[in-house]
């Protein structure tokens, strides 16, 4: 049996098992990680714990240890913050079942997995409602292993071919039991020695004891031992991960697929209405030569107190200021899109199952060093668009930037869990290693993507610029840069933000997310979401006579992450325990990994933003005759 590390739903920090005073055996051995199990602080090792297969034995002693007063106040902080311990068992992970009955429907009920079991528990008052200060240690576990045998006969004895059995279940049932023992403990008789609590008679049942309750104070002795039962399943060894990837909540999550259309179909209604009735009014004034002479007559007068979108085009396509960063941000988003796209799509065929640990980590980093080449030949394109120069400090810029970016925050992140000793600090081999994926493949797949880019010719665009840039009228206070960029994004966050609590709550939870389905669906509806916000945003401010849409597109579908950040923010602060709330390290490790979560959404939802309106605005200044 492997043992893990220590996680809260109280608190993002997690911590490795043998920094807490447990059971150690004679070698600890730390097993291999991927390169994703890394990232995520997943560290395995060997245990004291041991089990042979189909011999069920109980009560036997993991060892005796003595505890100070501060080892003491160490675990019932851990019991306090309800850390859980995990473990694992041929991959599979340890669970605690819990039965749960709904509200509406009591007899009703659904068996749930814990992952790991509790370090402690909060002791009740004496009423049963109040809660005391005191905490009990589980130091008994019984642990049920479930198994299936190849050739699978409808009996539940331990007997048949014992060579060929599957382990598709690993359970534990936690105990927290003060043991006792005659005289002199027997060290030597580990792990059957022998005590009074234990009885041996009737194997699984205890004698008259208390719980082994935390004295914080004075420290004291702890005797650890476990139970290993064998139980036969029907479960198949394909099947063995079902029962940690069940979904309990499906209808919440069709809830939020329907909220979220009913928000597209809104805006493709405006969409639609700006395409074939007021754009097609414009192409029919614009374009006389269908028109009859009254018509043009009209038409003309019309022309004259014109205050439409018709009368930028000579400034529509004027490179914006920082125009190059625009470029090199549509470069990173390009490559943000497609490695969301490639992720999402081996996710839903099933290659990112939570089986293969580290997968998804891993996946989405290698997707994104590979995509290197479009983010270098996008940002190239675009370059050239705006007369940048200097193709070297864009082609470095774009390859530096956002990774740049996330890698500093990442680092100062681990600093601090470095410097609080938690296990969810990278281990320098892998800093080193993501070094190399940067400057040794990333990095040159963004210089070849580049070179490519900007050996293509000039993006053509309809119209040319005019060289005196047009005097822009005074605009409504509703139809300013920061009113456009918060209505931008709350109705992409509004279509997300159902799914976003789901996710949140399983990374908090230490629960395994596996509806990829519906994350598929929800990536699609926020992408054409961000599309038409856009859209609709750039052809009002046109209309406006403002052709300031370069960075407004960017930023209109971008701001969904501000949102997204701002209700991150909201989940800690309602989730977290309240010593949490001000603790550094908790703080920088929750908030530094929401900050680059949120900072790749926001360069790839205004990546979207921004090409939507370019080819939008390609497309109506492309379909008019100017004179």
């Amino acid at each position: 049996m492997k043992v893990q590390t220590l996680v809260s739903p109280e608190t993002p920090l997690q911590f490795d098992y043998y920094q807490l005073p447990f059971c150690q055996p004679d070698k600890i051995v730390d097993l291999p990680e991927n390169l994703g199990e890394a990232l995520a602080g997943e560290k395995a090792h060997t245990s004291a714990y041991d089990a042979h297969v189909l011999q069920n034995e109980y009560c036997k002693v993991l060892c005796r240890k003595k505890y100070t007063a501060a080892e003491m106040e160490e675990l019932q902080d851990f019991a306090v913050l309800d850390y859980r311990v995990n473990m694992r068992l041929d991959s599979l992970p340890l669970a605690e079942i819990s039965t749960l009955a709904y509200e509406d429907n009591p007899e009703e009920t659904v068996q749930v997995y814990n992952l790991g079991y509790p370090v402690g528990a909060r002791v009740e008052g004496e009423s049963g409602d109040e809660e005391s200060d005191t905490y009990i240690l589980n130091n008994h576990l019984r642990f049920r292993i479930l198994y299936h045998p190849y050739d699978s006969k409808d009996d539940d004895s331990l007997d048949g071919d014992k060579e060929g059995f599957f382990i598709v279940g690993y359970q534990v049932f936690p105990l927290s039991i003060k043991h006792t023992y005659r005289g002199k403990f027997n060290e030597s008789g580990i792990p059957y020695s022998k005590l009074t609590t234990c009885n041996y008679q009737t194997p699984g049942q205890f004698g008259p004891h208390n719980q082994m309750v935390i004295d914080a104070e004075n420290g004291g002795e702890v005797v650890w031992t476990y139970d290993v039962e064998w139980k036969r399943s029907d479960v198949k060894w394909a099947s063995r991960w079902d029962v940690y990837l069940q979904m309990t909540d499906d209808k919440i999550h069709w809830f939020s697929i329907v909220n979220s259309l009913v928000i597209l179909i809104f805006l493709s209604g405006i969409v639609g209405l700006i395409m074939t009735r007021i754009l097609r009014k414009d192409f029919a004034r614009y374009n006389e030569s269908s028109m009859t002479e009254e018509e043009k007559t009209e038409a003309n007068r019309e022309l004259r107190e014109e205050t439409g979108w018709k009368l930028v085009y000579g400034d529509v396509f004027r490179p914006p200021p920082a125009a190059t960063l625009l470029a090199v941000y549509c470069g990173s988003g390009l490559q943000l899109f497609i490695m969301s796209f490639l992720t999402l799509f081996f996710a839903v065929l099933g290659f990112l199952s939570p089986a293969n640990r580290g997968a998804l980590l891993s996946s989405v980093l290698f997707f994104f060093v590979l995509m290197g080449i479009p983010a270098g030949y996008m940002s190239a394109r675009f370059c050239k668009l705006v007369q940048e120069k200097n193709h070297f400090k864009a082609t470095l810029m774009t390859s530096l930037l956002f990774p740049g970016a996330c890698f500093a925050v990442f680092f100062v992140v681990n600093l601090v869990a470095w410097s609080k000793q938690s296990s969810t600090a990278v281990p320098f081999g892998t800093l080193v290693v993501l070094m190399l994926l940067w400057f040794g493949v990333s990095l040159p797949l963004v210089f070849f993507g580049s070179y490519m880019g900007f050996k293509r010719e000039t993006i053509r665009v309809p119209v040319a610029t005019s060289p005196i840039p047009r005097q822009i009228p005074p605009q409504a206070w509703y139809m300013s840069m920061p009113i456009s960029v918060v209505v931008g994004g709350l109705l992409p966050f509004g279509a997300v933000f159902v799914e976003m609590f789901f996710i949140l709550s399983s990374i908090w939870q230490h629960r395994f997310y596996y509806m990829f389905g519906f994350l598929a669906l929800v990536f699609v509806i926020l992408v054409i979401t961000c599309a038409e916000i856009a859209v609709v945003l750039c052809y009002l401010h046109l209309c406006g006579e403002d052709y300031r849409w370069w960075w407004r597109s960017f930023l209109t579908s971008g701001s969904t992450a501000v949102y997204m950040f701002l209700y991150g923010a909201y989940h800690y602060l309602t989730r977290a325990h309240p010593a949490a709330h001000f603790d550094l390290l908790s703080a920088s490790v929750y908030f530094g990994y929401m900050g680059i979560l949120c900072y790749a959404i926001f360069v790839l939802t205004g990546f979207v933003g921004f090409m939507s309106c370019f080819t939008f605005i390609s497309k109506i200044y492309g379909s008019i005759k100017i004179d």
